[in-house]
């Protein structure tokens, strides 16, 4: 509160996700920030898909303290502060329908075990032009720029500087920025951390993009493929587990030839035997597996290496002096993921691993993308799904989501993807229209 009067903050917003990691949030005046954070503010969960039924559906947020950031981008005159919430029912009990809870359940299993969870992605995304009038805006890039490139006549990077600024005004550490591959495409990392804190960090990430895109004219658009013929936007997640106690990196083990632990090679052992029954959480729109496809450097091989960019989960290369950085980078997530259920999922998944010490198939260090049927075949390298109907069989044959979710959540999260896929399957797109109207 002393903060909040220091800041001259007038209007507090509360936020929270839906399952599918959409910002909700209501706004508050300061005046009754105290009694929020005291006693919590109720809401209508029935009005958030899969939240709750009509007559069940009264909940509170209870504000985190440690999620206060000024919003740089709203009004300097009439300031607006946020606060991340937690979802409680009438009784007072965490709502097990809370994104947030559900990689809080996670974490709370892993520090049982001794453990604490890292994680630090890497969201790209694609600016685009706003279409004026009441034309719905469509996929017109910005500028024609590839990997690394700088022009001093590129409109992102000032877009880009300026939401470096006002990510470090909310408490992120930014490590770089950068345009990415593809026309319009561009990527800004931030600091890994805890992953509650890093989900946290990447619902703030896309809202301040999104934002101060806007201030700009343009459009951020975290779609996995919103271009046809260019890459997609991913988001590869850089995971460690640490010793809670001592807090060392216990991934790393100096003797080793990658220099990973035991204990690391089982973490990724148990995600590469669960990512097929989980891509529907970590790619979890129907446009996600336009981008999980060979040929755009996106990931579409389940196996593992340090040098070899097509393999599904990399080890960094290690540097002396840096043993605490030593991570395992799973490289299938796309940006449209909900970070909370991505982040907990594969906790599970790799914790599932280490429980059952399981061991990983020799690493893959040649490009997979070249490789025939018959050497897949040969060095039993599984395919990701190739659509959202696919990975939703395989998440229903996987029992390590609906662990992770809860059977409610489950239900709820499969019977939507199911409604979106059948709506998908149903539409007639131009390319139907281009390739056979004319011809039968």
């Amino acid at each position: 509160m002393q903060r909040v009067k220091e800041d001259k903050v007038e209007f507090v917003q509360l936020q929270f996700t839906d399952y599918f990691g959409t910002i909700k949030s209501v706004v508050i005046p300061v005046m009754h920030l105290q009694t929020a954070l005291e006693k919590g503010v109720w809401f209508d969960g029935s009005s958030i898909e899969g939240f709750a039924r009509i007559h069940e559906s009264d909940m509170y947020l209870m504000p985190d303290p440690d999620t206060y950031a000024v919003l740089p981008w709203e009004s300097q005159e009439h300031k607006v502060a946020r606060l991340i919430c937690d979802i409680y029912t009438p009784e007072g009990k965490p709502f097990e329908g809370d994104p947030r809870y559900v990689l809080k359940k996670a974490l709370s299993e892993a520090a049982e075990m001794g453990y604490s969870f890292n994680t630090g992605p890497e969201l790209e995304f694609f600016l685009f032009k706003i279409n004026n009038g009441s034309e719905k805006t469509k996929p017109v890039l910005h500028d024609t720029g590839g990997y690394f490139d700088f022009s001093s006549k590129d409109l992102a990077t000032d877009v880009r500087r300026d939401i470096i600024i006002a990510l470090q005004s909310m408490g992120l550490e930014v490590e770089m920025s950068h345009h990415e591959c593809a026309p319009g495409q561009h990527e800004i990392d931030f600091k890994y951390g805890d992953a509650l804190k890093t989900a946290d960090n990447a619902i703030t990430f896309k809202q301040a993009v999104k934002s101060i895109a806007a201030k700009y004219g343009l459009y951020a658009s975290f779609m996995p493929k919103p271009v046809f013929g260019q890459n997609g936007s991913g988001m590869h997640v850089h995971q460690s587990i640490f010793d809670i106690k001592t807090g060392i990196n216990i991934f790393y083990d100096a003797k080793d030839k990658y220099k990973l632990s035991a204990l690391a090679k089982q973490f990724v052992a148990g995600q590469l035997a669960h990512v097929r029954g989980f891509c529907a959480m970590t790619s979890p729109l129907v446009n996600s597996y336009k981008r999980l496809v060979p040929g755009y450097e996106a990931p579409v091989y389940v196996c593992w290496a340090q040098i070899n960019r097509s393999a599904l989960i990399r080890i960094p290369r290690f540097s002396p002096g840096r043993e605490q950085a030593t991570r395992a980078e799973l490289r299938c997530p796309d940006p449209s993921a909900n970070p909370y259920l991505a982040f907990a999922v594969m906790l599970k998944a790799g914790m599932d691993g280490i429980k059952k010490k399981m061991m990983p198939p020799e690493p893959v260090e040649e490009n997979v993308y070249h490789y025939t049927e018959e050497q897949l075949k040969a060095k039993s390298i599984g395919v990701l799904p190739a659509s959202l109907g696919e990975a939703m069989e395989e998440m229903e044959k996987d029992t390590i989501v609906k662990e992770t979710l809860g059977s409610s959540m489950y239900e709820k999260y499969l019977a939507a993807k199911k409604k979106e896929w059948s709506e998908y399957q149903i539409q007639v797109s131009q390319w139907e229209l281009d390739r056979y109207f004319e011809n039968v």
